[in-house]
């Protein structure tokens, strides 16, 4: 009877010891998933920032060709005008 006792208690707890390592292990894969949505969510936000940064480099490298070339119309435009002055001086 004694032994009968202790192999049902020993059965019980088994169970139970099982049953909350699964329950553990649920607990564990929910949290892990949580976490993989939260990192495809920030790698997300960090690859639309990324694109932000990459169109501005973009436009600011169009706007430095611009003022190369407003810079070369100017430096023509001086070179024209100083041209005109030394003609008119001499």
């Amino acid at each position: 009877m004694k032994n009968l006792f202790n192999g049902m208690f020993l059965i019980v707890l088994s169970m139970a010891l099982f049953a909350s390592c699964a329950d553990v292990s649920e607990k564990f894969e929910e949290k892990i998933n949580e976490l993989s949505n939260k990192t495809d969510k920030l790698d997300s936000l960090v690859n639309k920032e990324f694109d932000k940064v990459l169109a501005l480099d973009s436009i600011i490298n169009l706007e430095g060709d611009k003022v190369k070339k407003l810079d070369s119309l100017i430096n023509n435009s001086s070179s024209k005008l100083d041209s005109i002055a030394n003609e008119k001086l001499n």
